[in-house]
């Protein structure tokens, strides 16, 4: 079956890796719009494409249509006449570090809701079979104690970037819900990887260990018996996950979706047959780390027998930010999907590329 899936933020750090997972995994067609304005690099377009076979980069090339587009802005009846059948769209784009939300709050935010509702109403003329959109495990905001985040819950986002997502899905269920759109929202929590900015905090971590500085980890002073206690801390931490495991998720409900019912295909809710919310899943790391024991890990991968870190207020520091988020992941699990990168994997493999091209670093 030939499938064409449009993706968006195919430049980007995740959209660049589940652009290479179709590519490797499938025979699909895509089209990919960019800019290069939006943290978006063409040379990870080119490290999508490479294989050691120069014919085949030469026909993983062939496989993709990039279009010059800044989805800002409607498509033209013109370009949608070149973008044809699309099955599947693929909405990964969005602007997503939470200190620049911060200090530009309005034009971050309108980024993220225009691009969300031109692809929505993109989507109501291409007619594809299905939408992913990706969001993520801010928009349900900070987890106490053990607990953690179950699909559908109320929204609590902290921060202009927390608080697009959540406007990027509430215009989803609108969309699925008034107009049939065939959304299905996926929420991830820290994604690392090879080509990553070093505005997110792995990355970060590599190349302040790489020059022999101090990692700053977000975390608050511990309370004991209602005094402060300011010489210990307790640190944030979170479920890392590498982008190439977003990206087999990704493939994965999209081919159980596009089989439809059965044994073990998916059937897409829709709201005229009596469907209250439309498909919602997370994907989620296999292990909760502190931020101080990954950039230990870090380290160690690195080589770095040192390491150099403190530990800063993290409200202080980032306001509105959240010291531990967690997602729920038993829902995907209990469908059959297991991630094939681990994190211990993901680490040795991140720094070890990264490592070999410091101009990532």
């Amino acid at each position: 079956m030939s499938i064409h899936v449009l993706l968006t933020g195919a430049g980007g750090f995740v959209g660049s890796h589940v652009l290479r997972h179709l590519l490797v995994n499938t025979d699909w067609t895509i089209t990919a719009p960019v800019t290069g304005t939006h943290r978006g690099q063409h040379p990870r377009l080119d490290l999508a494409f490479a294989a050691d076979d120069r014919d085949e980069e030469h026909a993983r090339r062939a496989r993709v249509d990039v279009v010059y587009h800044d989805l800002q802005w409607p498509f033209s009846p013109q370009e949608m006449l070149r973008l044809g059948q699309v099955d599947v769209i693929f909405n990964v784009a969005s602007q997503s570090h939470v200190d620049r939300s911060i200090e530009d709050p309005v034009a971050f935010t309108l980024n993220n809701t225009r691009l969300m509702l031109n692809m929505l109403e993109l989507a109501r003329e291409l007619k594809p079979k299905l939408f992913l959109q990706m969001s993520t495990d801010e928009v349900y905001g900070p987890a106490d104690a053990a607990y953690r985040h179950h699909e559908g819950e109320p929204h609590r986002p902290s921060n202009p970037y927390s608080a697009s997502k959540s406007a990027q899905e509430s215009l989803a269920f609108a969309w699925w819900r008034t107009y049939g759109v065939p959304v299905v929202i996926t929420n991830t929590m820290n994604i690392f990887g090879e080509t990553q900015d070093p505005e997110k905090f792995f990355a970060l971590a590599m190349r302040a260990l790489a020059r022999g500085e101090h990692v700053p980890v977000h975390g608050r002073h511990r309370w004991i018996n209602s005094q402060l206690n300011e010489g210990e801390w307790i640190p944030g931490s979170r479920f890392y996950l590498h982008a190439r495991n977003l990206a087999d998720a990704w493939l994965w409900l999209t081919n159980r979706y596009l089989e439809g019912g059965g044994s073990t295909g998916l059937t897409l809710p829709r709201y005229a047959a009596g469907a209250r919310d439309l498909a919602r899943f997370n994907i989620v790391g296999e292990d909760e780390i502190p931020n101080d024991t990954l950039v230990l890990m870090i380290a160690r991968a690195m080589g770095v027998l040192e390491p150099k870190y403190e530990f800063v207020d993290f409200h202080s520091s980032r306001p509105g930010h959240d010291l531990r988020y967690a997602l729920d992941g038993t829902q995907l699990a209990a469908l059959g999907w297991k991630a094939p990168v681990s994190l211990g994997e993901g680490i040795e493999r991140t720094v070890a590329w990264t490592l070999k091209r410091p101009e990532w670093l």
